[in-house]
């Protein structure tokens, strides 16, 4: 594999100076793209396109080509390590992803095992290898999965929940079927982002999307505790290159300085946490990533970019941000704005690397 032409990304989660401080994006390949949708509209489904190396491939590719982003994020789905567990995943238009078979007792609980990702996730695997091979250096390739809690809300809930009610039923009164998924999960998700770095990917991301949705010490046994786990068992070197891992807790803005002590690399952050306050909790243990409100890209351009200053002045002068969204672009979202903004950061972050 070449050198890396732009490693701008990899130097920043490793708080080492770049010239510029870097841009990518979650759900930078998605609906929101007009070339996404066709290539979507081709695959037939979603579930279609995902498992399709050289469909995931062309969508993973469609964002770098209009925007001079630092990194490519693999083109994939968090569920995809319970539906290789088994449980039945679909996708209900307008509602989202479902199981037909959701664990809801202890004997359905004592079945699952981790999949093996050269065999059930090999779809995945391929997809990382092909990007790799396509992006012929030019950016890093960033591999991701879903946190172990995470994973368990889809697969005990059946699906999206408002109000988690049958996983928090579950953990607070049978909290050693939940650790059993949990553990599983853990060793499942570690297996997988081990296969990822092995077929190519250069950086890896456990996205904990309903983690924030915990109690304070809920959180730390549940969620953090599994997530340090996966941490521990990562490949840390991949083809003589450093491999860093960002750990992401949507509404975990409280939780900053533990998250910080696992031992990742970079801490995501949502939009509701001051960055600069962040920097000062974590000091030069961590990089940070983030945090841009997404629903500013439906903004004017002016804005945007004002916007975008506030996050670079809030993290301030020096090494180890990673400009991202504080969650994902929604599919509603202007292909123009997230050009304004990703040439925005570029701009203005240069004299704060000076």
């Amino acid at each position: 594999m070449k050198p890396l032409k732009n490693d701008t990304l990899i130097r920043a989660l490793l708080r080492q100076p770049t010239s510029h401080t870097p841009v990518w994006l979650m759900r930078q390949a998605g609906r929101y793209l007009p070339e996404y949708n066709d290539t979507r509209k081709k695959a037939g489904s979603f579930l279609a396109l995902a498992k399709n190396p050289s469909m995931a491939t062309e969508v993973t590719l469609q964002p770098l080509a209009r925007f001079k982003l630092d990194a490519a994020i693999l083109f994939s789905d968090i569920l995809t390590v319970p539906d290789a567990m088994g449980l039945g995943l679909y996708f209900v238009e307008g509602e989202g992803p479902r199981f037909e078979r959701p664990l809801r007792d202890a004997h359905s609980i004592s079945k699952i095992a981790p999949p093996d990702p050269s065999i059930e996730l090999r779809y995945v695997t391929d997809a990382v290898s092909e990007i790799r091979r396509a992006l012929d250096g030019s950016v890093p390739l960033i591999g991701f999965a879903g946190s172990p809690y995470t994973l368990a809300c889809y697969m005990v809930e059946g699906g999206a929940s408002a109000d988690f009610r049958t996983i928090k039923n579950m953990l607070y009164r049978e909290p050693a079927l939940l650790h059993h998924i949990l553990e599983t999960n853990a060793r499942a998700v570690t297996d997988y982002l081990n296969a990822q770095i092995e077929a190519g990917a250069q950086a890896v991301m456990i996205f904990d999307t309903w983690g924030g949705s915990l109690s304070h010490t809920a959180y730390r046994e549940f969620s953090l505790n599994y997530m340090a786990q996966i941490v521990a068992g990562l490949k840390r070197e991949s083809g003589g290159m450093r491999i860093p891992s960002i750990v992401f807790t949507k509404g975990g803005g409280n939780w900053i300085d533990t998250i910080a002590g696992i031992g990742c690399d970079a801490v995501g952050l949502d939009w509701t946490k001051d960055l600069g306050e962040a920097r000062r909790l974590v000091g030069d243990r961590v990089a940070l990533q983030g945090n841009l409100d997404p629903a500013i890209l439906h903004a004017s351009a002016e804005t945007i970019r004002t916007e975008v200053g506030k996050v670079l002045n809030s993290y301030g002068a020096g090494a180890g941000h990673i400009f991202n969204l504080g969650h994902g672009i929604v599919p509603q979202t202007n292909p123009e704005n997230v050009g304004v903004l990703v040439d925005a950061v570029h701009e203005l972050s240069v004299p704060l690397h000076k």
